[in-house]
C-alpha cells in the first residue's frame, strides 16, 4: 500500500483553469502507472487520463483531449493534472490512483485496475 494526497482542486469560473497534484509516498514512484479519476454526485466514477511509468505515453477519455494534460515528475513523486477550459460539466471530486499492475491496453480506464488510491480533492466549476 502506498498514500496518495491530491491537492489543488478548488472553485473556479468556467473557461478557467486548475492543476492538481497527486504526490506517492513511496520509494518506487516509477514502477507505478498513474490515473486519475473524477466523481460528480449521481454519476459512476469516471476516468480523466492515465500516463505510464516513464510519461512516454498518456491516455484521455476523448471529451477531455486538448483540455487536460497528465504529466508525472517522477523525482519529485508526482503526478499532475493541468485542466484547462473548465466547464461546469467538470464539477466533481478527483482522485488519483496508482498501479503495478501488468499493462493492459484500455485496463488503465477501469478502477479495478488500480490498488491505491487517494482522498480526492474537489474541483467545483461555477457558470
Amino acid at each position: 500500500q502506498v498514500l496518495l494526497v491530491e491537492s489543488g482542486g478548488g472553485l473556479v469560473q468556467a473557461g478557467g483553469s486548475l492543476r492538481l497534484s497527486c504526490v506517492v509516498y513511496t520509494r518506487t514512484f516509477s514502477d507505478y502507472f498513474m490515473g486519475w479519476f473524477r466523481l460528480a454526485p449521481g454519476k459512476e466514477r469516471e476516468f480523466v487520463a492515465a500516463i505510464n511509468l516513464s510519461a512516454g505515453s498518456t491516455y484521455y477519455t476523448d471529451s477531455m483531449k486538448g483540455r487536460f494534460t497528465i504529466s508525472r515528475d517522477n523525482a519529485k513523486n508526482t503526478v499532475y493534472l493541468q485542466m484547462n477550459s473548465l466547464k461546469s460539466k467538470d464539477t466533481a471530486k478527483y482522485y488519483c490512483a496508482a498501479s503495478t499492475a501488468p499493462f493492459v491496453i484500455g485496463a488503465y480506464s477501469t478502477p479495478s485496475f488500480y490498488a491505491n488510491w487517494g482522498q480526492g480533492t474537489q474541483v467545483t466549476v461555477s457558470s
